[in-house]
């Protein structure tokens, strides 16, 4: 259990020479974020242009210059942001003068670069990806990524994040993982998420102050056509149609099979981008005290209003000003421990009848969010045994009802 009060930072510019100079004391406004859809991490700060050397700090650090960001808990000093100022703004008024940077690491330079790649027939996963690191000068770390065949495919004139993002997605389709790529110690690691040792717990009545859900629809997939190899002589042709939620309309992704696919493998690939996204995404927002370890695809577990489970960190925003940091996180289809029932009881993941009525924001509340709701179908999503509204169900179709709260014991029914 770590001790939010005794969580430190600390801020280095490395120098030329390889000097680490520890800029702490001068820094304001620390903060640095992992994004859900960036490849590369960024953190900024300000920090007052006191004198170095006899000449501002400003002269010292300066675009290129390397920083250091490590926090610590009571132990010793980890690194928790790296990388390069890509942003230097000076500042010079009569209250102040100060410096303000923003630093991206090295991933940066393939989010912003294009290039022409082939990749060969029967190239594995983890000989492309190294390739591109090799190729920009990023030092190879651990490697726990696919390895999955891929076909011959020419990239032209694509950025090589998209690049590295369609490698891993083309392994995903035939039975890979999920993974994520992030910098550590300056070296670039292919990782599973959720393989965190270390799984951290925020609860509201400790370390959490709000939490938040959004439910979309916006990028669901209702239908998967399977297109079949292309012949010079026919037209191409529809292997297979695989339908889902059509009751949310048609909205339709073609899979086109691959000379290295047999046509199982294309129905299953197709298949697996309907389980991805064949049902409406939730993500779910947690604010609490500032953990710096914290890193995007960590499994972490939440009890708050909307989320009673283990989760996995789509991204992160580290306020070390504040002291606080912000997740978006993705909901872990498990039970959570202590909500397990025997077989002939409700639990976490039930699809029930909800008969309708009331439901409450709180499953201590008093006075109802919503009454006179429609019945319809909804899941459970968190038992807390003894509470007042001991039952919090989530609506399965908004058109029969928008129950999205606690219940009551005996308002639901298989």
């Amino acid at each position: 259990m770590i001790d939010v009060s005794k969580v430190a930072y600390n801020v280095y510019a490395v120098l030329q020479d390889g000097t680490r100079l520890n800029v702490t004391p001068a820094v304001m406004d620390l903060g640095w974020e992992e994004g859900e859809s960036e490849l590369s991490s960024r953190f900024s700060f300000t920090v007052a242009n006191v004198d170095y050397n006899g000449s501002p700090l400003s002269s010292t650090i300066k675009p290129n210059t390397a920083i250091v960001v490590t926090a610590s808990a009571g132990g010793d000093e980890q690194e928790v942001a790296s990388g390069k100022v890509i942003e230097w703004n000076p500042q010079d008024g009569a209250a102040m003068k100060d410096f303000s940077v923003v630093c991206y690491d090295d991933l940066y330079n393939l989010q912003k670069s294009q290039d022409d790649r082939y990749i060969k027939a029967g190239t594995g996963t983890k000989s492309a990806l190294n390739a591109i690191f090799s190729d920009w000068g990023i030092p190879a770390g651990e490697y726990k990524g696919p390895d999955k065949p891929h076909a011959k495919t020419l990239f032209k004139a694509e950025y090589l994040g998209d690049i590295i993002t369609e490698l891993l997605d083309d392994a995903e389709k035939h039975g890979a993982d999920n993974y994520v790529i992030r910098m550590s110690g300056g070296k670039v690691n292919v990782l599973p998420i959720n393989a965190n040792e270390t799984v951290y717990h925020f609860d509201e009545d400790d370390n959490l102050t709000t939490s938040g859900d959004k439910i979309s629809t916006a990028d669901l997939v209702t239908r998967v056509k399977v297109i079949g190899l292309e012949k010079k002589t026919q037209k191409r042709s529809v292997e297979a149609t695989l339908d889902g939620k059509t009751e949310y309309g048609i909205r339709q992704r073609i899979y086109t099979r691959s000379s290295d696919d047999t046509a199982a493998q294309a129905k299953s690939a197709a298949q697996k981008t309907l389980d991805e996204k064949g049902e409406p995404t939730r993500k779910t927002t947690l604010k609490g005290a500032d953990l710096p370890f914290i890193r995007k695809g960590d499994k972490i577990r939440a009890a708050a209003r909307t989320v009673n489970g283990f989760c996995t960190v789509l991204g992160v925003q580290h306020d070390a000003a504040n002291r606080t940091m912000t997740m978006t996180v993705k909901v872990l289809d498990e039970d959570p421990a202590g909500n397990k029932k025997d077989s002939d009881e409700y639990k976490v993941g039930d699809i029930v009848n909800f008969a309708g009525g009331s439901h409450y924001k709180a499953s201590t509340d008093t006075k109802a969010a919503s009454t006179n709701l429609s019945p319809g179908k909804a899941k459970i999503t968190i038992i807390k045994k003894g509470a007042k509204h001991p039952y919090h169900l989530i609506y399965q179709n908004w058109a029969e009802t928008h129950v999205y709260g606690w219940v009551d014991e005996g308002t639901f029914s298989k």
